[in-house]
């Protein structure tokens, strides 16, 4: 199907430039402009960027998968020596804050 009328990008072409953004670095973030610029074209009009967006999210490989590590999803510190160091960083801060603040 013809999403993109002005540049004569079809569905299937989103799909294999996602797919080919995709495969050296699997956390690659996939924009519109960078699928634009992995086909050689560039957005136009911008009238069929809501159907364009759309394809992209019907791709199969589009979405970033989610990392499994300590503190990514929660907004944790990991534990273990980085902690303290973390602490430490989070301590000496607020102490100059105090000193700037009393000055």
């Amino acid at each position: 199907m013809i999403v993109c009328h002005c540049q004569n990008i079809t569905d299937h072409e989103i799909a294999t430039a996602i797919d080919w953004m995709r495969a050296p670095d699997p956390l690659n973030i996939i924009a519109p402009r960078k699928v634009y610029r992995a086909l050689n074209k560039q957005a136009d009009c911008d009238g069929c960027m809501p159907l364009f967006l759309d394809m992209m999210r019907r791709t199969d490989t589009f979405e970033v998968p989610i990392l499994r590590q300590p503190g990514i999803a929660t907004g944790q510190a990991p534990k273990g020596k980085d902690t303290d160091t973390h602490k430490a960083t989070a301590m000496s801060s607020a102490a100059s804050v105090k000193r700037i603040a009393t000055s």
